[in-house]
């Protein structure tokens, strides 16, 4: 049965938008935790729009789950990681102008400098994982230079605009995990996922966790941080393969 990893960024969003120093993005974890989340995701961005230095430092000491660091490969940044030693780290690609990660990381071209960062987490005892789209060569490149996972960009298939791109892309996603599952990668998902559309996606036996933020951040704004993340667990229940 899958798993959900919280994302939190967003309560760090609203916290930035005064500059002040609530909603606490530790408190909302520790809410996502008593819930029943698996993990907790947050994405050290190089220009600290949302998550800064203190938010990721704190977390490492309170967070009782899974903690799931997003980064680039942004040089400052890996350090970070090396001294902070999170359970996972997920890389992406990263714009300064872009409002939230778009796209997946190409493996591919940056295969070099992938296998090294993915040296360095293992020495630190970090598990990898890319974000990616899912396309073979981009599953193909991630184990070939190491990473333990992949978590497959489900973007494409949130802003299907009909049933029958809905379908399509889901068969996307399903030819990526059997190539992933074949190449031993655990296989994650995420991007876009809503209470709306996570039933199709859920329903993929193999898929090990999601990565959800932007959804149960705004639902928890109507009904609270744990509420929020309890009923996003219940749908993933209610759809995973038995």
């Amino acid at each position: 049965m899958a798993l959900l990893n919280v994302n939190i960024d967003h309560v760090a969003t609203v916290r930035q938008a005064r500059l002040t120093d609530e909603p606490d993005p530790v408190w909302a974890a520790a809410e996502c935790e008593l819930a029943g989340a698996n993990g907790i995701t947050v994405h050290l961005r190089q220009d600290r729009r949302h998550i800064n230095d203190r938010d990721v430092r704190l977390l490492r000491d309170t967070v009782a789950c899974k903690l799931n660091l997003e980064m680039s490969m942004a040089e400052p940044i890996v350090r970070i990681a090396e001294q902070l030693r999170p359970d996972q780290v997920t890389l992406v690609p990263e714009k300064r102008q872009e409002l939230t990660t778009e796209g997946g990381l190409d493996c591919v071209r940056q295969k070099r400098r992938l296998a090294a960062v993915v040296r360095r987490m293992h020495a630190r005892g970090i598990e990898v994982s890319t974000f990616i789209t899912p396309e073979p060569e981009q599953v193909e490149a991630s184990a070939q230079t190491g990473c333990d996972a992949v978590e497959l960009h489900t973007g494409a298939y949130a802003n299907a605009r009909n049933e029958r791109q809905a379908v399509r892309r889901i068969g996307e996603l399903v030819e990526a995990r059997d190539l992933g599952m074949e190449l031993g990668l655990t296989v994650h998902a995420g991007h876009g996922l809503t209470y709306r559309n996570i039933g199709p996606v859920a329903s993929i036996e193999g898929l090990c966790e999601f990565n959800i933020g932007h959804s149960i951040v705004s639902r928890a704004v109507l009904v609270g941080m744990r509420a929020a993340t309890e009923q996003m667990i219940a749908l993933i229940d209610k759809y995973s393969p038995a």
